[in-house]
């Protein structure tokens, strides 16, 4: 079956393109009674929309969701939720120059090779613009486990090409760290540490002048989740995290607790020693047991452990410059491409509240699939 939807028990399904009219999302699986309005969406999908600052891509998008099914009175209904986000500030023929030409580092080739046909402008399905209705999705599934069992996930940009912040406690970044600086000014890199967040900025403004971008990881943090989602053997937690961060454009690697870093670990350094907790504790548990240190990043087994859950998304630069580049056409002729538009210098500061979305609606689904499992409803 074509990949559009993600999810069993908290199930999306999208549909839309960069240029088309707009992009759509079906939710199904959302309980009755959840609290949701338009004002909600739109809180997430600022973070998300284009045009924000000086930083990002110039495409001016209001990005105003309109809920179609699914609310009443200001709370689900239990039935399939419809939202839809409109383009409104499309420039296609922005695209015609470089129709017949394969963009690196874009799907053009490989949607030509699986399809046959593409909608070349602005990528089409592989824009990150389809992200907009998983975002509004991602609203959703964060007000479930929020209700549910206390639960938050809070993303932040960990690294842009060398620099790298300063985190001492993942699970302690606050939303308003993110979204401001300590003097109250937007912070439109979404870097806690201030210091590395000046520096970021600066670099993403001269690879802009160099016509270049710039890559970068992004870390997601989720609190309060209840020791037991997940499930064994191909749904583990952690392989569903994975895929649905490998889901979104421009993702190049995951990484979760220690990750990479395990193998210059023994076993003895790796291991997180177990001990009692009360709940709410200082490890952050949510059960009688806990750990002093989280290198398992909240999942073992891929199971949730109580422990914070901290996974990073590894994000490669733009692959749409104004630099040329070689390539070739689709009759396979060697040729140079410029790609014009409005493109983003680095993709990170747009890229947290995607990732969150995402994390969001894997711990909604997960948490649904367990209450159903369990007979539970905690």
């Amino acid at each position: 079956m074509p990949g559009n939807s993600f999810g069993q028990a908290f199930r999306i399904t999208t549909a839309g393109e960069s240029h088309g009219p707009g992009n759509v999302v079906i939710i199904d699986g959302c309980p009755p009674g959840i609290p949701l309005t338009v004002e909600d969406l739109q809180v997430d999908l600022a973070r998300r929309r284009p045009g924000q600052s000086r930083i990002v891509t110039q495409r001016d998008e209001a990005d105003e969701p309109e809920i179609l099914a699914g609310v009443f009175e200001g709370r689900t209904t239990g039935t399939s939720i419809a939202i839809l986000v409109r383009n409104a500030d499309q420039k296609s023929k922005d695209y015609d120059d470089i129709k017949n030409k394969y963009r690196p580092g874009h799907a053009d080739y490989t949607y030509d090779a699986k399809y046959g046909r593409r909608d070349y402008r602005g990528g089409g399905r592989s824009s990150a613009r389809e992200t907009t209705v998983r975002v509004a999705a991602g609203v959703v599934a964060k007000r479930i486990i929020a209700e549910a069992f206390g639960g938050r996930v809070v993303g932040y940009v960990k690294q842009v090409g060398d620099i790298v912040a300063t985190i001492d406690d993942p699970a302690s970044i606050t939303l308003d760290a993110v979204e401001r600086l300590p003097d109250g000014e937007p912070n439109i890199v979404r870097c806690p540490d201030p210091v590395r967040a000046a520096e970021m900025v600066e670099l993403i403004e001269r690879m802009r002048k160099a016509q270049d971008s710039i890559g970068g990881i992004a870390e997601i943090v989720a609190t309060g989740v209840p020791p037991g989602l997940g499930e064994p053997v191909f749904d583990k937690l952690k392989a569903d995290i994975g895929k649905a961060l490998f889901s979104l454009p421009a993702v190049l690697g995951v990484e979760y607790g220690t990750g990479f870093g395990v193998a210059r670990l023994r076993g003895s350094e790796n291991n997180d020693v177990f001990v009692a907790t009360s709940s709410g504790g200082a490890s952050h548990a949510t059960g009688t047991v806990g750990t002093p240190t989280n290198r398992h990043g909240g999942m073992l087994g891929g199971i949730s452990s109580g422990m914070p859950i901290v996974v990073r998304a590894a994000v490669k630069p733009t692959s749409s410059l104004p630099l040329e580049q070689p390539t070739v056409t689709t009759a396979l002729e060697p040729t140079t491409i410029r790609t014009k538009g409005r493109h983003d210098p680095c993709l990170l500061p747009r890229f947290v509240p995607m990732a969150e979305a995402m994390v969001a609606i894997v711990l909604a689904d997960h948490y649904l699939r367990h209450r159903g499992q369990t007979m539970t409803h905690g």
